[in-house]
């Protein structure tokens, strides 16, 4: 179980990370691009990932890593459970994340 302070510092570990408000919910971007979001009311995160990265996530357990349900999830927006998930695979995922957004500079 990862509580919201802790998933906030991992978001924040990577380079240039900052955290900006963004229709009310904390979001975690590079470069002035959202990789992650917390939703706090709900204890889960927004992870931004690729269609496939999404599907791998998702095949190791649907109940933690699960696309987002509109048409943000079809391009890769996952929802993760942070009261479900181990600690190595939300720094994982969000590493993955801040990375494609690095990368896309």
């Amino acid at each position: 179980m990862i509580d919201l302070e802790t998933a906030r510092q991992i978001a924040l570990s990577f380079a240039g990370s900052e955290e900006k408000d963004h229709f009310g919910i904390p979001s975690f971007r590079v470069n002035n691009k959202i990789f992650a979001t917390l939703w706090v009311k709900h204890n889960r995160m927004m992870v931004k990932l690729s269609p496939i990265d999404q599907s791998v996530f998702n095949s190791f357990d649907p109940a933690i890593f699960y696309p987002v349900p509109n048409k943000w999830g079809l391009k890769g927006a996952t929802f993760v459970e942070l009261d479900k998930v181990r600690k190595d695979m939300l720094e994982d995922a969000l590493s993955i994340a801040w990375e494609a957004v690095v990368a896309k500079k």
